[in-house]
């Protein structure tokens, strides 16, 4: 018999079975409440969707918590600009997980969007023959549409081909599972359909959020701008430009571009141009494994002790010195080079350049490292790793309105969608645009790396772009750990293009 799984604390954490077997789906539950009690009326499906987005932020062992894991450990350690000097993520860095298909690296991912997927799965078959009133029960589903539709984007970014590489996405991709009767064993479904299948959720979902009038009273739940930041993200990954661009602008359309003041405050809290987040709280903070206590400079976690987050040099450098941004990363010119690693940038403990970066930042941990180019935008509100996570913000949606304004042959229109991010919100008030073709798409893709550093669209944005990651030593003019400093090129690991794995293989035998 199947039964939702809920877990009351906080937001009501839920998991739905697939099935009655043990499954790679399925989670330990901590409270068991039968089916026909949460699909009874709207309240019990009002538990189920904040169990969706609890689900986001959940332990889930081995240093995997949702989102967070998603962020650090395949956007950004696998990527180009972010540095991190611990031996326990070589491996991650250089991509060794993406054809070992035993790896719990490799499935992670897998693991936790099909739980999202199964969860949301549920809610939308159900959800319209529960009691209560219709409107209320049009946004229930329209939320679940949209969390479907996220799932489904991330993982072919992870497990699909790039757009350009899939024969017009005729590629096979992941498995398509749409309803909780679906058979155990479902082919690879291609690419194209996924995508298909994502813009209809959406499409339903903006539908159903405009004919229920839905106002949510909090940024950790879906309405329409989410639907459509989660659509402008998936046409860009599709190269459907125009879709791109639509929907970035209505994404976007309540979510003014926020001001440097607030820029610089941590980005731990929801501010004017957060379109969808995370709830972070003093009773879920992950232990030592969450995005936080992985990256956020003032963190007591072990991780950020020892060492912590850091930009590559090369993109710190090629940040102008006019850009306020630049102030976020720790700058060591003019300081005694002998008093910091030029690998590592840890830096000697009392030495003038620690000194100088405490009385700036005062809520580093005593025992903490300082380095050479750590980063201070991103911060925690509580110990360890307790923050709000950020999943879509406005400044993303303008930075794909640039590209797809580029792509679409308006060249003018993209810089001064550049112009608009970047001096009309005193990034850099000196800023100008006047490139056009190739120097123009180089100017959005840098302005991509340093707008969204360590919110874990590195490696994505590499991928789909079909760029090779450069890491540079020391030697030669960078600041990678000779552990991890290589080319990778985009032909390498399957193209970048995640493995089906061995969970997946063994319990479905149409693959």
């Amino acid at each position: 018999m199947k039964k939702i799984v809920v877990n009351f604390l906080l937001l009501s954490t839920l998991f739905i079975n697939i099935g009655c077997e043990k499954d790679y789906l399925e989670t330990i539950p901590s409270e068991e409440v039968s089916e026909e009690i949460i699909f009874k009326d709207t309240e019990g499906v009002t538990y189920a969707i904040n169990g969706l987005a609890r689900l986001m932020m959940t332990d889930m062992g081995r240093s995997f918590n949702g989102e967070g894991s998603i962020k650090l450990l395949y956007g950004e350690l696998t990527g180009s600009n972010y540095r991190k000097d611990e031996s326990s993520t070589v491996a991650i860095s250089n991509n060794e997980y993406i054809e070992n298909v035993t790896h719990e690296n490799n499935s992670y991912p897998w693991h936790y969007y099909y739980m999202i997927i199964s969860n949301a799965n549920e809610i939308i078959a159900q959800v319209d023959g529960v009691h209560g009133f219709a409107s209320v029960k049009k946004y229930l589903k329209a939320q679940a549409l949209s969390y479907r539709a996220y799932a489904y984007t991330m993982l072919v970014q992870i497990y699909g081909n790039r757009w350009q590489d899939s024969n017009n996405g005729q590629a096979k991709s992941v498995v398509l599972r749409l309803s909780p009767k679906d058979p155990r064993a479902m082919p690879l479904a291609p690419l194209k359909q996924v995508y298909d299948q994502i813009y209809s959720d959406l499409g339903q979902a903006i539908v159903l959020f405009t004919e229920s009038n839905y106002k949510r009273n909090t940024n950790y739940l879906i309405d329409a701008s989410v639907a459509h930041a989660i659509f402008a993200r998936a046409a860009l990954n599709r190269q459907d430009y125009q879709s791109a661009l639509n929907h970035a602008i209505l994404a976007r359309e309540d979510y003014p571009l926020m001001s440097m003041k607030a820029y610089k405050e941590g980005f731990d809290n929801i501010t004017s141009e957060w379109i969808w987040s995370s709830f972070g709280s003093d009773e879920n903070y992950l232990f030592d494994n969450s995005y936080g206590a992985m990256i956020g400079y003032n963190s007591i976690s072990t991780s950020v002790i020892a060492s912590p987050s850091r930009i590559s040099k090369e993109l710190y450098e090629s940040i102008p010195t006019t850009d306020i941004r630049k102030e976020l990363f720790l700058d060591p010119t003019g300081y005694d080079p002998s008093t910091y690693n030029i690998t590592t940038g840890a830096i000697q403990k009392n030495s003038l350049l620690d000194i100088t970066v405490r009385e700036r930042f005062p809520n580093i941990d005593k025992k903490a490292t300082t380095a050479a180019y750590m980063q201070f935008k991103i911060k925690v509100t509580s110990q360890p790793g307790v923050m709000h996570v950020n999943h879509f913000r406005s400044s993303e949606m303008c930075l794909i309105q640039a590209e797809a304004l580029h792509f679409l042959g308006r060249d003018n229109e993209a810089s001064s969608t550049l112009v608009e991010l970047t001096k009309n919100t005193q990034r850099d008030s000196n800023y100008v645009c006047t490139k056009t073709g190739v120097a123009l798409l180089n100017e959005i893709i840098k302005y991509r790396a340093i707008e969204l550093w360590g919110e874990g669209f590195d490696w994505f944005d590499y991928k789909r772009l079909n760029l090779t990651i450069d890491r540079k030593s020391s030697a030669h003019g960078g600041n990678a750990s000779d552990l991890v400093t290589k080319k990778i090129t985009p032909d390498m690991n399957n193209k970048w293009t995640y493995r089906i794995p061995k969970i997946e293989t063994d319990y479905n035998s149409e693959i």
